[in-house]
């Protein structure tokens, strides 16, 4: 593992409000950011998007559990665990990952089943999408 992801694995492992500020060290300015709700070409932006993790939830942390990576690239998998209206959520997920040449992140994508991890969770629309998804596999 490069000096660069395992700064940033520890970055997002102890990330806190303050801690944002120092997004600039781990993502270059025209980072390419891109999950299930966002997709985005500027730190900026990035930036915002955590500062609305930490405004929208409880105690949002992350854990990851196994890493692919060389000098340029990387795949993690991971577990962001938060609370929401005091119900603990846990959704699991990846991120690819690729370095600029100062070591920093110039695109991250997350790859996560927002239905499964988060809509099916919710109790109408949970019951709809579970419904919808036994019909399929019938």
């Amino acid at each position: 593992m490069t000096t660069s992801l395992r700064g940033l694995l520890d970055w997002y492992e102890t990330l806190t409000p303050e801690s944002l500020e120092t997004i600039g060290s781990h993502y270059t300015e025209d980072a390419y950011f891109k999950d299930p709700f966002n997709e985005t070409r500027s730190r900026d932006v990035i930036l915002r998007i955590f500062r609305d993790m930490f405004d929208t939830l409880d105690n949002p942390s992350f854990i990851f559990d196994e890493t692919i990576a060389d000098t340029r690239m990387a795949f993690i998998t991971w577990q962001f665990i938060f609370y929401w209206r005091g119900k603990l959520m846990v959704i699991h997920g990846g991120s690819h990952l690729r370095f600029a040449e100062d070591g920093r992140v110039e695109y991250h994508r997350d790859y996560w089943d927002a239905a499964e991890e988060l809509y099916e969770k919710i109790p109408v629309i949970g019951w709809i999408l579970r419904r919808i998804k036994a019909k399929a596999r019938a």
